[in-house]
């Protein structure tokens, strides 16, 4: 066995420190890097406003809108009305949504609320309790009204 000095260990602490939080940052889809993070642990209570992609691993209370992306992570609580681009859950979201693009439900994803949005995706296992309205955004016309059992 190969005894290191406390030096290098920091030193591979911090390279693996480092990988970890670039691919955390990362968006898997797109490549598009995260704006901002709210950790497991921290709450946030008010009004979010999105330029790009946000993630919530935390507690999120109040209204989220703006241009861009926002994550709920695994274990994450959101209770609040969100009109932003495009969505993704997979912890639980209370409130009402109007997402312009894209909504993806992960299998650990729960939302208890209404959604209108122009694309949704439901993974086996994930739960919605609303309604749901799909409709194009940039002509206003609705594609479908369906309600979520």
């Amino acid at each position: 066995m190969v005894d290191k000095t406390d030096n290098e260990s920091n030193t591979l602490w911090d390279k693996l420190s480092e990988r970890r939080m670039r691919m955390m940052s990362r968006r898997e889809d797109k490549g598009e890097d995260i704006k901002a993070f709210l950790g497991k642990g921290a709450e946030f209570n008010g009004k979010l406003v999105l330029n790009g992609s946000v993630r919530i691993d935390g507690e999120f209370r109040g209204e989220a809108l703006g241009n861009g992306t926002l994550i709920i992570g695994e274990g994450a609580h959101a209770e609040a009305d969100i009109a932003v681009d495009s969505i993704i859950i997979s912890g639980e979201v209370r409130g009402n949504l109007n997402i312009k693009k894209r909504t993806e439900i992960s299998p650990t994803g729960r939302l208890v609320g209404n959604v209108k949005t122009a694309l949704l995706v439901v993974k086996e296992g994930a739960i919605i309790d609303g309604a749901c309205q799909m409709s194009d955004d940039d002509t206003g016309e609705d594609l479908g009204n369906e309600t979520a059992e």
